[in-house]
């Protein structure tokens, strides 16, 4: 059986714009509960400002407060060497780091261009690199920008080589406004393998225009067996406006189950847990496999 690694990012990618406050201690169940489905690899948290990301002003207590459960990863987000540093004496043992295909979109996003972000990054893999620590790359815009438009998949791919040349041991390819196609997502792919290995890359799709699921099947069709997603379909960018969630862990499992593909994720237990982060945040369970197999247990 063909299998398939999904890196779950609803404590990060999921939470963080958020406009309620999620108290650690949420964040720190939800945390396990993913855990205890079957996730192995669960974004714990972001080492960023709490001036631009206020919803993650608790990364130290969160990855302090974490319960570390065998064959479980908890890699977290950093924007630069401070950021780095903190995380690591927080005890993070993976790092991501991110970059945009776009030059506006890093800009708006970080503050600098995006040479001058592999600039921030170099100290962050000279460090990590002295103390063992793994990092993983995030590409953003990959498909389209919502200042530029239309990305050209060859400007995504050299970023995405990039990374992967500095020393990301993986990078994830991320369609942040959610205006990728099956057609534009496997002209991407062609470009990127080019350069990095495909068993490297990871797919990271947003819901927006509905594509997410369709996209993650064009890629797994096309190769790729890595796949980033957020329970409930929680997430959004504060840079991008009108960008919805994440695809939904929920439905990539399910989509995995079909085509005969092993996650070891416990699609029940995870469904559970979509319910119980939905409530927590005041709102029904977004995700439609969710939705459906909430409503088979109910009639």
């Amino acid at each position: 059986m063909t299998a398939v690694r999904i890196v779950e990012v609803a404590p990060r990618d999921g939470l963080q714009n958020e406009k309620v406050n999620v108290t650690t201690e949420t964040k720190l169940a939800l945390i396990d509960r993913l855990a205890q489905a079957g996730l192995t690899e669960i974004e714990a948290t972001s080492f960023v400002s709490p001036r631009w990301v206020p919803q993650m002003a608790d990364h130290d207590a969160v990855m302090r407060g974490l319960v570390r459960r065998p064959g479980r990863k908890y890699p977290v987000l950093v924007p630069n060497l401070k950021g780095y540093q903190a995380a690591v004496e927080a005890g993070a043992r993976e790092v991501a780091v991110f970059a945009s295909a776009s030059e506006s979109f890093s800009q708006k996003n970080i503050n600098c261009s995006i040479d001058e972000s592999f600039a921030r990054f170099a100290p962050v893999f000279e460090s990590a690199k002295a103390d063992g620590v793994a990092v993983r790359g995030y590409v953003s815009c990959v498909v389209g920008c919502p200042y530029e438009g239309f990305v050209p998949p060859e400007k995504a791919a050299d970023v995405a080589t990039r990374l992967y040349r500095a020393g990301c041991f993986e990078v994830s390819l991320g369609d942040t406004i959610g205006v990728g196609t099956p057609a534009s997502v496997k002209r991407l792919l062609d470009k990127v393998a080019a350069h990095v290995p495909l068993d490297k890359v990871a797919g990271h799709f947003h819901d927006t225009y509905g594509m997410a699921t369709s996209n993650v099947y064009a890629s797994y069709e096309a190769g790729l067996r890595i796949f980033d997603s957020s329970v409930g379909g929680l997430g959004g960018c504060p840079y991008a406006k009108g960008a919805t969630g994440n695809v939904a862990t929920e439905d990539v499992v399910y989509l995995m189950q079909g085509l005969g593909a092993d996650t070891g994720v416990d699609l029940d237990a995870l469904i559970d847990v979509a319910q119980w982060i939905s409530e927590k945040l005041g709102r029904s369970v977004q995700s439609r496999v969710a939705r459906a197999l909430l409503a088979k247990r109910g009639s």
